[in-house]
């Protein structure tokens, strides 16, 4: 593989890739190297699902989404995890759990999300970075259904995040009913 560097910045840098594919095919591809993110889901003890609304400039609209931020450097994912959601909520968790992992876009970029449930949340104050401005409101999961629904929530992260927490959740209370229709 030949790899020629274009540009690199704070916390990316795109590259020229040429390569032959498993099949023998060539590919070349503008490729956008990225440490990953950490996604949250906060949930609290009603099963409601926290989200931060801000400004995004690519798309030029306010999202609502899940808390989120990049790996830094040999940070594993759920240390970034533990700290994005003190940083733009305030909010600590006593328990974590990874309900799913994936690539937002594996055709030009090689960022790996990494979605961590936190439950157990205590409220605490948010440190936002200079050029954020974080609003944040807690929704029910049916809630978060419509809007999904209805074409309202369009972050790519929060609609992976809210799935992989549906299927977590179903997959749990599948788990803790009685087997054979027998009662404990």
């Amino acid at each position: 593989m030949q790899s020629l560097p274009c540009y690199e910045g704070e916390f990316l840098r795109v590259t020229l890739d040429r390569a032959v594919d498993p099949e023998g095919y060539e590919i070349k591809r503008l490729v956008v190297h990225h440490q990953g993110s950490a996604v949250i889901l906060p949930v609290d003890g009603r099963g409601r699902i926290l989200l931060v609304r801000q400004y995004r400039l690519p798309v030029k609209q306010y999202l609502w989404e899940l808390p989120a931020g990049r790996l830094d450097d040999g940070e594993k994912p759920l240390e970034a995890a533990r700290r994005e959601l003190m940083e733009e909520t305030g909010y600590r968790a006593k328990e974590w759990v990874r309900v799913a992992r994936f690539y937002p876009s594996p055709g030009f970029l090689s960022e790996k999300m990494f979605v961590y449930a936190a439950r157990g949340l205590s409220a605490g104050e948010a440190r936002l970075e200079s050029d954020e401005h974080i609003t944040s409101r807690w929704f029910s999961v049916e809630t978060l259904d419509g809007l999904i629904a209805k074409g309202k929530i369009e972050d790519g992260k929060t609609l992976v995040g809210v799935m992989a927490w549906r299927r977590f959740t179903a997959r749990k209370a599948r788990s803790s009913r009685p087997r054979n229709g027998r009662g404990a």
